[in-house]
């Protein structure tokens, strides 16, 4: 089986999709922040949520559901600032599953990733890191919203926790953002082999 990638190469692509894949699963996964409500454990992402309050009628108190969820709507999501946080984190991570997955096809496939292709792709890599770290740096800035602060104990602000904590959905996000932008771009450089020269 040919491979269009050098040593460096090879390496490269692995990491590619071990950063993508870390940047996605946080992305994906409800526990950004991580507080209590009634008692219940309760988690948010950018675009979802663990434990919500419901009012029960027929005992006539708020009662809280402890399952997860995406919002209803995209509007329905708690502040302006998550919102855009969703989509940038998104691209971001759209961007790094995509130079992964080819970096993975140049392991089986000859001359799919030249010296060029490989410096295009650490380009865009950098690019996807670069709006990853931009959206985790967006989230604080919804901490002042009322979802966050009935459970951060009505103490949260923008960059203030109150009693909640960051979850390890957050750091693996970023974790993956930052070593595509500062190993994988640098290892890109070096992935693919030398064109052949072609004759006409």
């Amino acid at each position: 089986m040919a491979s269009s990638l050098t040593c460096a190469g090879v390496i490269w692509a692995f990491l590619s999709f071990l950063c993508a894949a870390a940047s996605c699963v946080g992305f994906f996964m409800p526990y950004w922040l991580l507080g209590s409500q009634l008692e219940k454990s309760v988690s948010f992402g950018t675009f979802r949520r663990c434990s919500y309050p419901v009012r029960d009628e027929s005992r006539q108190m708020t009662v809280m559901v402890e399952q997860c969820g995406r919002y209803a709507s995209f509007q329905a999501i708690p502040s302006a600032e998550w919102r855009i946080c969703t989509v940038v984190t998104g691209l971001g991570c759209g961007l790094l599953l995509l130079v992964a997955l080819t970096a993975l096809m140049g392991c089986c496939v000859s001359e799919l990733i030249s010296r060029t292709v490989g410096r295009v792709a650490g380009g865009i890599q950098f690019l996807g890191g670069l709006l990853i770290g931009s959206g985790c740096a967006l989230y604080p800035l919804g901490w002042d919203s009322e979802e966050v602060r009935q459970t951060c104990g009505n103490l949260s602000n923008q960059f203030e926790l109150g009693t909640c904590h960051i979850g390890w959905a957050y750091y693996c996000t970023g974790g993956g953002a930052a070593a595509a932008m500062l190993v994988c771009t640098w290892l890109a450089c070096f992935s693919g082999k030398k064109q052949k020269q072609y004759p006409y």
